[in-house]
């Protein structure tokens, strides 16, 4: 009786497990780029999210005619949001009440400029990196600067 043996040899096992160990060596650092592009588009995202809520209570601010105004209390949908010169303030009671960001993704530190971070780095955030900062315009004639920090992320 000649019996036939199947399966794989010591020799391919090891040769297949030298090639997974290269894949991975070459596609860890892939994930690692991924997950930096991720956290950086995140904070792209605040940052169109900041600059939208600002026009848009520029706006109603202008339509109630208080754009040149240093202070002001505007409703905005049932929320009241402090403005100067027709934008939302650099604080918590500004610009973070014309936008809806969760509470439970981002966290503020500061006021004018206004820093906003991911929640899951608020253990070790630095001002100035891997943020968004809301700069309040100092003047009725200026805009607020939004400004995205990637180093670090």
């Amino acid at each position: 009786m000649n019996k036939q043996q199947k399966g794989f040899t010591l020799i391919e096992l090891v040769i297949v497990i030298i090639i997974l160990g290269i894949l991975a060596a070459v596609a860890v650092p892939k994930f690692i780029d991924m997950q930096e592009d991720a956290r950086i588009s995140a904070l792209k995202g605040v940052k169109a999210a900041l600059e939208g809520g600002a026009t848009l209570s520029y706006s109603k601010a202008a339509i109630d005619g208080v754009e040149k105004k240093s202070t002001h209390d505007l409703d905005v949908d049932g929320t009241t949001v402090k403005i100067v010169y027709g934008y939302p303030d650099g604080t918590t009671d500004g610009i973070m009440k014309s936008v809806d960001l969760s509470s439970g993704d981002w966290n503020t530190n500061g006021s004018n400029p206004i820093y906003v971070f991911a929640s899951s780095a608020s253990s070790t955030h630095v001002d100035g990196t891997c943020d968004v900062v809301y700069t309040l315009a100092a003047t009725s004639d200026a805009r607020p600067t939004v400004t995205v920090n990637d180093t670090g992320c």
